[in-house]
């Protein structure tokens, strides 16, 4: 797990989620920062991400299991558990996250999530993204590719980002953290203190 920690921009996502349906649009760039956690078997993460204009920052701690690559926690304020699982990653340039939610009155939600080191990303890897979307049930117009708007500080306007230029280096090789998924009966996003979910979210 150590490869996987440091710094990480939430570049698409794709869910079943009516809320993130409803505000697909304008969507920003996100910041999501792992590191070991003070307790053994916990990953602590920080979370920056613009909203009503201002970059606000939460934090948490998510729940390692005895799979390599698989996380859970508890969402009290939703009633829900999140089993969220990296599927592909080279641990340099990108990873994809699949995230499955069930509430306790049986709702359930699924969720894919692309992350990259950089603020853009090769048009191959969202091919790649895309068509794991498909593979697991999920239309395209599900797919939301967030908007490069530079990086932001908490509490402070963002800097304005350059224009994005597409990376052209070599397709690099997929690492499989684990077997490609079964098709999942329900998954999606947690709290607005978890790792893998912008503030607000309710689904």
């Amino acid at each position: 797990m150590g490869q996987f920690m440091g710094k990480w921009h939430d570049i698409a996502v794709a869910s079943t989620c009516p809320w993130m349906q409803r505000h697909r649009g304008d969507s920003a760039i996100g910041i999501l920062e792992l590191q070991a956690g003070d307790t053994e078997g916990k990953v602590s993460m920080k979370r920056s991400m613009k909203k009503h204009g201002t970059c606000k920052q939460i934090s948490g701690d998510y729940e390692l299991t005895d799979t390599p690559g698989r996380f859970t926690y508890h969402v009290a304020k939703w009633g829900a558990d999140v089993d969220a699982y990296v599927v592909h990653t080279n641990y340099d340039e990108y990873a994809i996250v699949m995230m499955s939610k069930q509430k306790t009155g049986g709702e359930k939600t699924k969720s894919a999530k692309l992350y990259s080191r950089t603020m853009e990303l090769r048009t191959t890897i969202l091919d790649d993204f895309r068509r794991l979307v498909r593979e697991q049930g999920m239309a395209d117009d599900t797919v939301i590719i967030k908007q490069n708007k530079g990086e932001c500080v908490p509490g402070a306007e963002p800097v304005a980002a350059e224009s994005p230029s597409e990376i052209t280096a070599p397709r690099a090789k997929r690492n499989i953290v684990l077997p490609d998924p079964a098709p999942v009966e329900g998954s999606g996003m947690g709290d607005d203190t978890m790792i893998f979910r912008s503030a607000g979210e309710s689904a």
